[in-house]
């Protein structure tokens, strides 16, 4: 067989399930690569997420104020800077319905509008998880409902404050990083 023969369609041969947890399941893939090679990739399975940009202001303005939260995050290390995010609640809830969850729950506002961003994959060299991302405009004040694990503290500030934030490193969440960019890059008018 010659290596034009021995390439095919990237294909899974053979998937191991090592774990099931409450957010992730741990796996073994037998896979077949661009190549025509096999090998093993050992994945995260993720169900997904969805993360808000809360906007305080009208994204009209110059240089909007924005809400951040700062939560405990464990394998952090300690507190870290991010954008209201979640995984959805159960099947069927859509991207949209859960970031509107979840930036009620987390931050005691909802939202008027939430406009769709993009989606990214936070680490696809061994999760599938991906985060879809949007913006929040006209928020007006809710109950919060954050679980019992959550240690958040509401974080409001100009969108040039987050971005110095990001540019110094103390604000180095990925997907709050990508989505407080998106919004400064893509959503804004003329990309403030």
């Amino acid at each position: 067989m010659n290596a034009e023969e021995r390439r095919g369609e990237p294909a899974l041969l053979r998937r191991e399930e090592v774990y099931e947890g409450k957010i992730v399941r741990l796996g073994l893939d037998h896979v077949r690569f661009p190549d025509g090679s096999t090998g093993t990739v050992e994945m995260v399975r993720h169900r997904g997420a969805a993360a808000v940009v809360p906007l305080l202001d009208d994204p009209g303005s110059d240089d909007p104020r924005i809400l951040l939260i700062r939560q405990y995050r464990y394998p952090a290390g300690g507190f870290i800077y991010e954008v209201p995010a979640g995984i959805p609640s159960g099947e069927g809830e859509s991207w949209i319905e859960c970031a509107r969850r979840e930036l009620r729950e987390e931050t005691g506002y909802q939202a008027r509008e939430l406009h769709p961003l993009t989606r990214i994959f936070t680490t696809p060299g061994f999760t599938d998880e991906e985060v879809h991302l949007f913006a929040a405009t006209g928020l007006t004040e809710a109950d919060s409902a954050r679980d019992q694990d959550e240690f958040i503290e509401l974080v409001p500030l100009r969108l040039s404050e987050a971005m110095t934030l990001i540019r110094t490193g103390e604000l180095a969440d990925g997907k709050s990083v990508a989505a407080l960019l998106y919004v400064r890059e893509f959503f804004l008018p003329s990309g403030r």
